[in-house]
């Protein structure tokens, strides 16, 4: 039987289809649609979509290997 920490590692989201690695060990995982996130500068507020961002050792229950 698998330990916890290796079951972590090997579902870990550089592993899974729906992530996409940016320049650093930081990816997107795009598994739904962008969020709406909202920034306020000054008096006024921005809306943007954004795919949430996680670390390359970070894990979920929605993993799935890559093909």
């Amino acid at each position: 039987m698998q330990s916890t920490a290796t079951k972590a590692t090997t579902r870990a989201c550089d592993a899974c289809q729906y992530w996409q690695a940016l320049d650093n060990s930081d990816g997107e995982c795009r598994r739904y649609a962008p969020r709406s996130v909202a920034f306020k500068v000054d008096d006024n507020t921005t809306f943007e979509a954004k795919f949430p961002v996680t670390a390359s050792n970070d894990w979920c229950g929605e993993f799935e290997p890559k093909a």
